[in-house]
């Protein structure tokens, strides 16, 4: 596939992307109300919010944060951001991210949250992958990328599955819940991805 311009991309951002996402296993969709209890068993959790900048929700914020992001479903615009809930076997066990910055430069940070009791069984790679998908298969997006503080492994070694190599190593850039922590960025090109996929 030749490269495109920031013009010649501009239709996949005019139009939402087909949703729900459906991989083997799981379901990527909209959040909806309903979902405040899954929310709450992974997002009141201090082990997974630790290294966000979240703190463990509070049971009278569910509500508030599926309302904030039920409808952020298409990037048409810069610093939109497409939130997905990520359902397996009828519960939501996590959810996905995809933001922007300008649209002109076609970078796509991606970023997950997943329910501690669901992992090691590959879940939230095959989110991961999906959400690759929707980047550079319906957003046409040049380079995709994600940022974590390195004490992360876990969500380290989901980038690394992915595909994407370490490309920064920022020490003590950020002071994050009263103390000086480090930042690793990785990164993955659309032309990577799709050699990936047996594309060109």
């Amino acid at each position: 596939m030749p490269e495109l311009t920031g013009t010649d991309a501009a239709g996949a951002w005019a139009k939402a992307p087909e949703l729900p996402r459906r991989t083997e296993r799981l379901v990527l969709r909209p959040f909806r109300h309903g979902d405040e209890a899954d929310i709450l068993a992974y997002r009141s959790r201090a082990d997974v919010v630790r290294y966000m900048p979240a703190e463990p929700m509070q049971e009278a914020a569910a509500s508030a944060f599926i309302a904030e992001r039920q409808h952020a479903t298409r990037i048409a615009a810069d610093d939109d951001r497409i939130i997905l809930a990520v359902e397996h076997d009828g519960r939501v066990i996590g959810d996905v991210l995809i933001k922007t910055g300008q649209l002109a430069d076609r970078q796509a940070e991606i970023g997950w949250a997943f329910n501690p009791d669901y992992h090691g069984r590959g879940l939230a790679a095959e989110a991961g992958r999906e959400l690759l998908a929707l980047a550079f298969g319906d957003l046409l997006m040049h380079r995709a990328w994600a940022q974590l503080d390195p004490r992360n492994v876990a969500s380290a070694r989901v980038c690394e599955r992915l595909g994407m190599r370490r490309e920064a190593y920022f020490r003590q850039d950020m002071w994050f819940k009263g103390e000086w922590g480090d930042t690793a960025i990785y990164a993955l090109l659309a032309a990577e991805w799709r050699a990936s996929q047996g594309g060109t």
